[in-house]
């Protein structure tokens, strides 16, 4: 309620502290383990917890092609998207990281439009490329006048290209699930798509090297 704006704020602060510190614990994380075996470690867990959750509620799972589209869509958005971003922090530092997401708007109101949703408004686009404006500025120094921190050039634009892969899988598949018709509930869907994504990641994960 706009009387009531408490929970708002509460939801804003758990975004950056939840969502916010992920850059920095996938940083750390990959000072000991391989992307694949964190990304494996980290839903598997999270996908356990969550199934144990489903089960005593007695929640009802997808089913049939239902099934199937939701744990796509949630390798494409978590797998591919989370995935490209722990590949990226291998070249850069998660506050560069941080930095270069913020171009997912670009890819999700483009993604959006393409599939015949909302059309693009000059007000939105204004917004974006102030946004990116901003992203330039940041970002210019440290690719085109020497590098930064002692980064290498090569390594800032192949962090800066899979940021990129991950915004667009993760945009495509966000907006498709929207889409789609389901029957049950969003943490279901949230639990099997985490559980998806730790299968996919389990065999490069226990297979490949590590760190």
């Amino acid at each position: 309620s706009p009387t009531h704006p408490r929970l708002a704020y509460a939801a804003l602060a758990a975004v950056c502290i939840f969502w916010g510190t992920t850059y920095l614990g996938i940083r750390i994380a990959l000072e000991s383990m391989s992307p694949a075996m964190l990304m494996f470690l980290r839903y598997a867990l999270s996908s356990i917890l969550m199934m144990v959750a489903v089960w005593a509620t007695g929640a009802t799972f997808p089913r049939g092609s239902e099934l199937w589209r939701t744990a796509f869509y949630g390798v494409l958005t978590i797998g591919i998207g989370t995935g490209s971003l722990a590949v990226s922090e291998l070249w850069l530092p998660s506050s560069m990281a941080a930095m270069i997401v913020t171009t997912q708007p670009f890819w999700m109101v483009g993604t959006e439009a393409w599939l015949g949703g909302e059309r693009l408004q000059w007000r939105a686009i204004r917004g974006m490329l102030i946004g990116l404006a901003g992203v330039i500025v940041l970002f210019w120094p440290a690719v085109f006048e020497g590098g930064s921190n002692g980064l290498r050039r090569a390594d800032l634009l192949a962090g800066f290209a899979m940021l990129q892969f991950g915004a667009m899988a993760w945009s495509y598949a966000s907006i498709r699930q929207r889409n789609m018709r389901s029957g049950v509930h969003p943490f279901v869907s949230g639990a099997v798509q985490q559980l998806a994504t730790a299968m996919v990641f389990a065999i490069p994960a226990l297979a490949g090297p590590q760190p």
